[in-house]
């Protein structure tokens, strides 16, 4: 309804209060630049007036190829406050891969780090894009920088409607037709994250990118008059020398950077005594590392479980972090406020305490659809449920615990592997018959991407150059840790390649 439109304010404009209140407080680190609240609010007006410049608007898509900058944080702030949709690329995906994207979600404009100007033109030819503007000087499309710093800082109020797409985030790179997640402004603004409250000002350190759940935590910071720490990627040196540097209070990895962490030589001689909260997620955690992780860190751990498609679903608080209880750090937690979970069997109906079965999620945040894709969005959310396809069973005080996923997705640092398009790949090589990708999980219980292949007979193929050909045309996340070359494949008895039995197989071989 029009009243409502004009009552609706968006995350964005939160942040730019909050940006408002202490002008003169540093908001964002980056390198050897400390920007501060005023100039960050004053560059998302300006970048926003310099976008309606350039016929950018409500339900416009505008696609960010960029790295983790502070104009990067500007650019979404300003393209989501004038209504635009947003979609953030991966940037270790492959260019086709990426131009399939930039495709799919009709990109108005792609905005680009002009340290990746080369890779814009690579994926441009691709995927010829209306407009392109860059985040500095480049060889490649119109400096936003410069038609920004023409433009005034006055506010704009947003023109973005509740129901519009606020976001589309890809899961993984697909063949064809990318499978991307929608969001809508309303739910962006009703989303807090599911954090623990501090009465302190935070001070986040970002060492992962920001297209994924940093991006979240960055708004949350900045919304909450905290300070912003950029580094370009993780480096586990890097990470603890910031943490000592810049005094950080709280940090977000995923389990396997954890690990990275509590195994550098540096960390003994390290001063992480200003760290109140380290945040986990994204992939299951081992039990052992966690104790170990307490041990050396002190109760600063709480993990997120959640999904793109889902949103938060549980947490586990820092207090629930008991080393005494390995079963209690098996789990994700208790389930987050204004979020409704069920564990369902395969006839969709609901099972009793401490059974497993598929979770089930109903929430403000779970997602509208897949991007134009509506037989699939019919599949995983019906009557209002996503089913996320984790297996899972709740246990009598309330805490979910995650056992298996009914898919055979691969849960690797950067993103999600699927497992048949890594086949579809491996199998266009001229001399494999089939293929069979699977992942098994190493001594940290994080999985690593295993691929079986049947080989033409007296034929070897050459193993470094298979890993090249799938970083070349599907990225360097896709890439198997371990190939085993083999003459068959042993099959179920639907004639199926039985993966359960090779994953088994794999588990049992003694490795150098």
């Amino acid at each position: 309804m029009p009243g409502d439109t004009q009552q609706f304010r968006t995350y964005v404009e939160d942040s730019l209060d909050a940006l408002a209140q202490n002008p003169h407080h540093e908001a964002v680190v980056h390198e050897d630049r400390r920007i501060s609240a005023g100039e960050l609010r004053d560059l998302v007006y300006q970048m926003a007036h310099a976008m309606l410049a350039q016929g950018l608007g409500r339900t416009k898509t505008v696609t960010l190829l960029s790295g983790n900058l502070p104009e990067t944080i500007a650019a979404r702030y300003a393209a989501n406050l004038i209504g635009c949709t947003v979609n953030h690329l991966y940037n270790k995906l492959s260019a086709e891969v990426q131009a399939a994207i930039v495709t799919d979600v009709e990109t108005a404009a792609l905005i680009v780090d002009p340290r990746l100007a080369e890779r814009a033109a690579e994926l441009t030819a691709l995927a010829p894009v209306p407009t392109i503007l860059t985040l500095g000087k480049a060889n490649i499309g119109d400096d936003l920088l410069t038609l920004a710093a023409e433009q005034p800082t006055d506010p704009i109020a947003t023109l973005a409607h509740p129901d519009d797409v606020i976001s589309i985030r890809h899961t993984g790179g697909t063949t064809g037709h990318p499978k991307g997640i929608c969001s809508t402004f309303g739910q962006a603004a009703a989303f807090r994250g599911g954090l623990e409250d501090s009465e302190q000002t935070e001070r986040q350190l970002v060492c992962t990118t920001l297209a994924h759940a940093a991006g979240h935590l960055t708004d949350h910071t900045l919304a909450a008059g905290g300070t912003v720490v950029l580094l370009e990627d993780f480096d586990p040196a890097q990470v603890l020398a910031t943490i000592e540097r810049e005094h950080i209070t709280r940090l977000f990895v995923l389990p396997p950077l954890l690990y990275q962490l509590l195994d550098h030589p540096t960390l003994p001689t390290t001063n992480t005594s200003t760290l109140r909260t380290l945040i986990y997620g994204g992939c299951q955690a081992s039990p052992a590392r966690l104790t170990d992780a307490l041990h050396r860190l002190g109760p600063v751990l709480f993990q997120f479980y959640g999904q793109n498609e889902a949103g938060g679903i549980s947490t586990l608080a820092t207090t629930d972090h008991d080393p005494t209880r390995p079963d209690r750090l098996r789990s994700a937690g208790k389930i987050l406020p204004g979020v409704e979970v069920e564990i369902r069997d395969p006839q969709d109906n609901a099972l009793p305490t401490g059974e497993l079965g598929e979770i089930c999620v109903r929430s403000q945040t779970v997602m509208q659809g897949y991007w134009k894709q509506p037989e699939l969005t019919a599949e995983v959310l019906r009557d209002g449920w996503l089913h996320t396809g984790d297996l899972g069973h709740l246990d009598k005080d309330g805490y979910l615990t995650i056992v298996d996923r009914l898919k055979d997705m691969i849960i690797v640092v950067g993103g999600h592997v699927y497992t048949t398009e890594l086949e579809d790949l491996l199998n266009t090589h001229p001399h494999i018959q089939q293929s069979a990708v699977f992942g098994v999980p190493d001594t940290d219980n994080m999985e690593q991407i295993h691929a079986v292949i049947v080989t033409s007979p007296n034929t070897t193929i050459n193993e470094q150059e298979l890993r090249e050909m799938v970083r070349q045309q599907r990225g360097a996340m896709y890439e198997p840790a371990h190939i085993t070359q083999t003459h068959t494949l042993p099959l179920t008895d639907a004639g199926k390649p039985d993966k359960k039995l090779l994953r088994q197989q794999t588990q049992n071989t003694p490795t150098n």
